[in-house]
């Protein structure tokens, strides 16, 4: 594209304010837009945006080094620089709409279904991904765990990402024939604008807990950028709310084509009878359309909430029953969330999942309990540099379900990690109950934790290893270090069943 086209685009959108400067020559050709000025490449426009630790201006000069041919930021030009620059009122707003019209807006091309809430949001992405395909459309994906475009698989960066990169993506889908792609949408998101200009086919609301409150001022906070997502649907774009929730409740008032979903209210999609089991679930989805059959390998009353979500969706966007029966069956699991690791040899059952938060953690818990013939081991810890207020808390919730409870760390970050145990600790209360032996650990290393309650696991029992579920890292001090929770306790059985003669 030239400059000039894009440049009339913020012009169009009243994005653009005073002080622009657009003196080079009308065809100039830009080549794409970042944000970035460590990836900027020859003719890109590089958008200077304003961080929390600092101001995008401060690298104009790399960016022109890199080959920048324009610059837009919320400054006036700095003082030497004579490539146009464009004032923009809002940095993060012209480069959702620089990125979508350089890409020529790809979520036009396709339904893109976006899914916000606290917990939810990758089972259900995995199962609306898994439903288009069994309707013959295929789906791209974007989410914490990865991005898949086509048959390819992409290691995810953040849940996500920035609006060049999410245009770029889209652009990609779209032209490798994706029809549809199932795009997991964070409140950071929302609230940066990384999706803005996308146009969604449809808007899915899981549920709203306590979570990223470093980021967010307060739940209200919180709430107001998952709002976002539905006040940006268009007209005719279904929003698919889990009204169980009160915020579902509240989303339904503004939404202008509301899909409820629900377990214990009236819904237009709920479900009948449940049957639970480590094998999965089974019951019937009643909707306006008439019952569908689910049988489903995941596991757990959290995941009835994650397959009623994508049913409802298939119901709203119009695809056939057969094609969401058959596409909620197809889904064998989805990486480090409830990922039953162990086998029939082993004695015990030992699950990997992502919980990181009191309620995901509480949501855990009591899905597993049920299921378990034994005791309910849990091995968890909390991120460092992120909210505190969250620790004491999730070790209330491991300390009122759990038989044994092992504390150990997580991503400790730039913080001590046993500073971080005993602000979980302080949550967690005697229970006269349980088991009268040693019922708290506390373990600094992750994986002496994990291969300690592995290996003090009794027959009947679950080992519920929580926090960090699909990572193959572990953050600790300014290192990343490879790290997999799964691999690690696949270890740890091994050694099991091998200082047990099992074979």
């Amino acid at each position: 594209m030239i400059w000039a086209e894009l440049h009339a685009v913020l012009s169009a959108k009243g994005t653009a304010g005073p002080g622009q400067r657009v003196t080079a020559d009308a065809s100039l050709a830009v080549t794409g837009v970042a944000y970035d000025s460590r990836m900027v490449e020859p003719g890109h426009v590089f958008v200077a945006l304003k961080g929390v630790r600092a101001d995008g201006t401060s690298f104009v000069q790399q960016a022109i080094e890199r080959g920048a041919a324009v610059i837009v930021s919320e400054q006036l030009p700095v003082p030497g620089v004579r490539l146009p620059w464009t004032v923009v009122n809002d940095a993060r707003l012209a480069l959702a709409q620089l990125a979508a019209a350089f890409f020529r807006h790809p979520s036009s091309e396709m339904q893109v279904v976006g899914i916000t809430g606290t917990n939810g949001k990758t089972t259900t992405a995995y199962l609306i991904s898994a439903i288009f395909e069994a309707a013959g459309i295929p789906c791209g994906m974007l989410g914490t765990v990865a991005y898949r475009i086509g048959d390819e698989l992409r290691e995810a960066t953040r849940t996500t990402p920035e609006a060049p990169d999410v245009q770029r993506l889209l652009r990609e889908m779209s032209d490798r024939g994706s029809g549809a792609c199932a795009m997991e949408v964070s409140s950071h998101a929302l609230a940066l604008r990384r999706v803005d200009e996308v146009r969604f086919a449809a808007g899915v609301f899981t549920n709203l807990t306590r979570d990223h409150l470093d980021f967010h001022p307060d739940m209200e906070g919180y709430f107001e950028a998952k709002r976002r997502l539905f006040e940006m649907l268009p007209r005719d774009s279904p929003g698919i709310l889990n009204v169980d929730d009160p915020r579902g409740t509240t989303l339904a008032e503004i939404v202008r084509r509301p899909v409820t979903y629900a377990i214990s209210r009236t819904a237009d999609i709920t479900p009948g009878p449940l049957s639970f089991s480590f094998a999965g679930l089974t019951f019937e989805a009643r909707s306006a359309r008439g019952t569908l059959r689910v049988r489903s390998r995941l596991v757990g009353r959290p995941n009835v909430y994650n397959i009623l979500a994508a049913v409802a969706t298939g119901v709203a966007l119009d695809l056939p029953s057969d094609a969401i029966e058959r596409g909620v069956q197809a889904l064998d699991g989805v990486p480090g969330r409830f990922q039953i690791v162990s086998g029939e040899k082993d004695g015990v059952t030992v699950v990997v999942d992502y919980a990181h938060t009191d309620d995901a953690l509480r949501n855990l818990l009591e899905t597993a309990r049920p299921l378990a013939g034994g005791r309910l081991i849990t091995v968890f810890g909390c991120g460092g540099d992120r909210d505190r207020t969250k620790r004491p808390l999730m070790g209330a919730v491991a300390g009122r379900l759990s038989d044994l409870i092992i504390v150990t760390s997580d991503n400790p970050r730039s913080e001590d990690p046993r500073k971080i145990i005993e602000e979980i600790q302080l949550g967690i209360t005697p229970d006269t109950r349980r088991d009268s032996g040693q019922r708290l650990i506390s373990i600094v290393d992750r994986q002496e934790a994990i291969g300690k309650a592995i290996e003090l696991a009794r027959p009947g029992d679950v080992v519920l290893v929580a926090g960090k579920g699909h990572e193959k890292y572990q953050v600790i001090g300014d290192k990343v270090l490879s790290f997999d929770d799964v691999a690690v306790a696949r270890e740890a059985l091994v050694r099991r069943r091998s200082n047990s003669g099992v074979v």
